[in-house]
């Protein structure tokens, strides 16, 4: 049986998604951050760095979740919440599967940062560290236009890409009201069946 280790309000969180989305048995062990936010002791003996999320599958330990979330795709979603690669849709879920790590959540992390240093609030990098995040944010929503999810029907690459704009924002208070797009999209996600019960899971 696979294990998830889930660290309170973090991007481990995907990953009990996704096992609830992929309708697959697993365990889940949910450890709470220490006083200062940091991951606790135990997640130094699942990975050095320890970081959220990990999960445990036989002799697997993996960790990282984009490669968490592709791991569990290809090695047990039996052809579910992924295109084929020849589809017309493929190149917009690897877009999409990557682009949620790769440039927006590392943006949102910068400013997220920068948010927590006084002497950066008035600080011209600190502006366009904003200004950059909010271009993004417009580019997703125009992205959105029409589309239901990411890349054609749900996919992984929403699990993905739903996190900065839930959790990630009890860390990083930006407004999502400008983004209509970004706003609906976020409301068919969390009205998901499999969304709301890896919530309560983790929430217990």
């Amino acid at each position: 049986m696979i294990t998830v280790y889930h660290l309170s309000s973090s991007r481990s969180e995907r990953v009990v998604w996704l096992m609830e989305e992929l309708g697959l048995e697993y365990a889940l062990e949910v450890l709470p951050r220490e006083p200062n936010g940091a991951a606790p002791p135990p997640y130094k003996a699942l990975h050095p760095l320890g970081k959220a999320p990990v999960i445990r599958d036989g002799d697997v330990v993996l960790a990282e979740s984009g490669a968490i979330v592709e791991y569990l795709v290809q090695r047990h979603g039996g052809g579910r919440l992924a295109p084929p690669p020849r589809s017309p849709e493929y190149p917009d879920y690897l877009y999409w599967l990557h682009f949620a790590e790769g440039s927006l959540m590392s943006l949102m992390l910068i400013a997220l940062a920068m948010s927590r240093i006084p002497e950066a609030a008035e600080s011209p990098v600190r502006r366009r560290v904003l200004d950059r995040m909010h271009a993004m944010l417009a580019f997703v929503d125009g992205e959105l236009a029409g589309r239901e999810y990411f890349a054609g029907g749900f996919t992984a690459a929403d699990v993905m890409m739903a996190f900065p704009f839930t959790t990630m924002r009890r860390f990083l208070d930006y407004d999502i009201s400008p983004y209509k797009n970004i706003a609906r999209y976020l409301s068919r996600v969390e009205n998901r069946p499999a969304y709301r019960e890896a919530k309560r899971r983790i929430s217990e």
